[in-house]
């Protein structure tokens, strides 16, 4: 039985410049931090000569290029696996779809189990790699790098994404204070709604190829916010982190129709009223979780409770993609 998992993700800035379209031109900067909410894949021989693969549905297949789920699929053909009395199972602590980067952090996770099935040893930047490579090089996806890379490093941590596809990867110099601080002051609030981030994605994908002025404008002035943000993290100011956060939702909101609606602007002015200082929509946006950074988390708490939404606390991983059993 091997047993592994990948942390999920909350971005603390420069989201949507880690999507090829843009950084393969303009260079991508972005910090995020993974969070003790988990994806898991079990995986164990049987003693039957199909495949069992469990996920929201159940498929049981002659071999692996009958596997209908893509990412599972591509998984197991790039790591060369062609046994088929095997049983391979999720489960994650989140649902898909609401901006925490489950699709990312599941296949970083998948090869882990593979590649510990053939005893092989891979280090973060390579799993994060061929998770984008199954991802964005071979289904396509109009989605960026971060969410396989955050999954595989763990940490609070920057990456540069290079014009030539490399990544550049550094942890965040915070303090164990302002660390501390940031952990206890960012709150989770679930909208209610899910979405798939590739239908979002693919607008702004299909305009930064275009050369849209406007859109390149956009994820220009949000990678300056992402560095602004290392600057003031770094030294400590997290009131002006917040600030950052708030320009940025009101600038990413600019990328696509999609991106909100007016229950989620009704939520997200009613916390800036309530003790909020800043805060976004995560992810490709449409749904999924707003997080905040409160300068009052008890009356922010008691003021999105009264509207409904629930809220998720975590800590900060800093493990990555781990394997938890193998045996």
């Amino acid at each position: 039985m091997i047993i592994t998992r990948s942390p999920l993700r909350i971005s603390l800035g420069g989201g949507g410049t880690d999507l090829p379209s843009y950084y393969s031109k303009h260079e991508g900067f972005l910090i995020a931090a993974a969070i003790d909410r988990y994806i898991y894949i079990t995986l164990h021989e049987t003693f039957v000569d199909d495949l069992i693969i469990k996920y929201s549905k159940m498929e049981r297949v002659p071999s692996a290029d009958q596997i209908e789920h893509p990412i599972i699929r591509e998984a197991f053909r790039l790591t060369g696996i062609r046994e088929t009395n095997l049983e391979v199972a999720s489960m994650a602590d989140i649902p898909a779809g609401t901006g925490l980067g489950s699709s990312g952090s599941f296949t970083t996770a998948l090869l882990k189990a593979l590649h510990t099935w053939r005893r092989n040893l891979v280090h973060p930047y390579e799993l994060a790699e061929q998770a984008c490579e199954i991802e964005i090089g071979r289904l396509k996806e109009p989605i960026g790098k971060q969410d396989q890379h955050i999954a595989a490093f763990g940490g609070i941590t920057c990456f540069r994404f290079l014009k030539d596809g490399h990544v550049e990867v550094s942890p965040l110099k915070v303090s164990d204070e302002t660390r501390a601080n940031l952990e206890d002051n960012l709150l989770l609030f679930f909208t209610g709604y899910s979405r798939a981030a590739s239908s979002i994605l693919k607008e702004q994908d299909t305009k930064s190829r275009g050369g849209d002025a406007e859109m390149i404008e956009n994820l220009h002035f949000i990678k300056k916010l992402a560095m602004d943000s290392r600057i003031a993290l770094e030294a400590g100011d997290l009131p002006a982190f917040a600030e950052l956060m708030n320009v940025h939702w009101h600038r990413k909101k600019g990328r696509s129709s999609g991106m909100t609606n007016p229950r989620i602007d009704e939520w997200y002015a009613h916390a800036l009223a309530n003790g909020a200082l800043g805060g976004k929509l995560l992810g490709a946006g449409g749904g999924g979780f707003l997080m905040f950074y409160a300068g009052d988390k008890v009356r922010l708490r008691h003021a999105m409770r009264e509207k409904g939404l629930r809220e998720v606390r975590f800590r900060f991983d800093f493990e990555g993609t781990k394997v938890v059993i193998s045996g």
